[in-house]
């Protein structure tokens, strides 16, 4: 279970390029899934390249912050598996 920012970016470094859903708190009760690919991952923040047929933006950016709060969580499309802190 990663429990620092650095051991979360090398975890998610291993899924570049995998399918992904991102379950988010958009407010006190809503919860909102984006499905899409990880594409990028840098020092503070990763990208994913949402699916064009269910969103009306390319692009997403997430802080490993926000995995450690656990504000969003993440389960790649392949083996199942979530990311969580």
């Amino acid at each position: 279970m990663p429990t620092s920012i650095t051991t979360i970016k090398h975890k998610l470094d291993s899924h570049l390029g995998d399918s992904i859903t991102v379950v988010a708190q958009a407010g006190r009760k809503k919860i909102t899934k984006r499905r899409g690919i990880l594409r990028e991952t840098f020092p503070a923040v990763f990208v994913v390249e949402l699916d064009q047929d269910q969103n009306n933006f390319e692009h997403v950016s997430y802080s490993y912050t926000d995995l450690l709060t656990k504000n969003i969580a993440l389960e790649f499309d392949d083996d199942q598996e979530a990311v969580e802190a």
